[in-house]
């Protein structure tokens, strides 16, 4: 059972470092591409850090409190995507609160590691960042809460599918599925049980961009 710091240490050692190098390690292979292979860095650095909660929703590592999130950068430190936090309860809603919901879980203790995310280089030759663990400032929380609660209100009030990636200042819900047809039941207008696709909530790049700013001093 490893501890914090340790954890910290086997991930700032990771700093430099290629995805090759790194895949080679975990018995991973490398794709060419991330365009059918989203998710395929995070898996590589869960498996190099010894991440344990998989798919769940848990935190990766709840034995210690601590999620993982890379966040892909361009050369001026710049994410150059939003950050997925977690599927969106659209149903049986009526008794969640901010502190219990998965989206404040997840964002409690963020072990983040930036990676490099240029297309123009190869993946296979894309290195690691310096990692760093982030907790939310009383002002990231009610930013982050004022979001949250926005947006299951009109969840609760049968509007999911009125709202749009360009609401919430720093959080945004948008739909999460691997394809048209995947579908999921949503409270509707009228009060009734409609299908509609699954949405997450989405780290916009502004409030991730302002932690990196932050954190690495950058301009």
């Amino acid at each position: 059972m490893q501890d914090l710091p340790s954890l910290f240490a086997k991930a700032s050692q990771l700093a430099g470092r290629s995805f090759a190098e790194l895949a080679a390690e975990v018995g991973l292979k490398v794709p060419k591409d991330l365009r059918r292979n989203k998710g395929w860095v995070g898996q590589l650095l869960e498996q190099q850090l010894g991440a344990s909660a998989g798919s769940q929703q848990l935190q990766d590592f709840p034995e210690l409190g601590v999620e993982l999130k890379t966040i892909p950068i361009d050369a001026t430190g710049k994410p150059l995507e939003t950050t997925f936090v977690c599927t969106t309860p659209l149903v049986d809603i009526e008794q969640l609160s901010w502190e219990q919901s998965n989206v404040r879980n997840k964002l409690q203790c963020v072990l983040w590691i930036p990676i490099d995310g240029r297309r123009e280089i190869a993946l296979a030759e894309r290195t690691v960042g310096t990692a760093f663990l982030w907790q939310p400032s009383a002002a990231q929380e009610q930013q982050l809460r004022q979001d949250w609660q926005e947006h299951m209100d009109r969840i609760a009030l049968g509007q999911v599918e009125q709202i749009s990636a360009h609401q919430g200042e720093v959080l945004q819900l948008r739909p999460k599925a691997a394809n048209g047809r995947v579908k999921t039941q949503a409270i509707g207008p009228n009060g009734q049980l409609i299908e509609t696709l699954p949405r997450g909530f989405y780290l916009k790049t502004s409030f991730t961009h302002s932690i990196l700013r932050d954190v690495f001093n950058l301009p």
